[in-house]
């Protein structure tokens, strides 16, 4: 991602520097990780961290979804295209990312304006439409 991806997906996500159940009682710390950089799962007992210490973890655990959008995607989406799918791929999971109806569309035509209800398909946290701004924002920068 470049800095205009990375500061997307903070901004999306937010910094809280101890652990906190996000939306789906996961336990999370630093900006949305729910694991760190060995795998170890968070856990609501963990210390807090500092900011430093949050983007470290951040930029870190970030290399899989960058390396998971970069292997399943085709090669001539655009950098925003790629910053608004490793935002979702991070906040909804590699398998589900793999598995999902927005790569199929990617993949078949990076300029379908279907992709934006495929990003919408993302929409529920814990049964409840709680994501649908932030795959609106997505799509936007995808489109962008």
């Amino acid at each position: 991602m470049d800095k205009k991806g990375l500061d997307f997906l903070i901004l999306e996500e937010g910094i809280k520097l101890k652990p906190y159940l996000d939306f789906a009682n996961v336990p999370t710390i630093g900006v949305g990780c729910t694991y760190y950089e060995d795998g170890t799962r968070v856990k609501m007992t963990d210390p807090a961290i500092t900011r430093e210490r949050a983007e470290s973890l951040f930029k870190n655990v970030l290399k899989n979804y960058e390396t998971t959008v970069w292997s399943v995607t085709r090669d001539d989406i655009s950098q925003n295209q790629f910053n608004a799918l490793v935002s979702i791929c991070f906040n909804i999971g590699v398998n589900g990312f793999k598995g999902s109806t927005l790569l199929k569309r990617v993949n078949a035509n990076p300029n379908d304006p279907n992709i934006t209800e495929a990003f919408k398909m993302w929409r529920n946290s814990a049964g409840k439409p709680i994501l649908l701004g932030r795959r609106i924002r997505e799509a936007k920068l995808y489109f962008s």
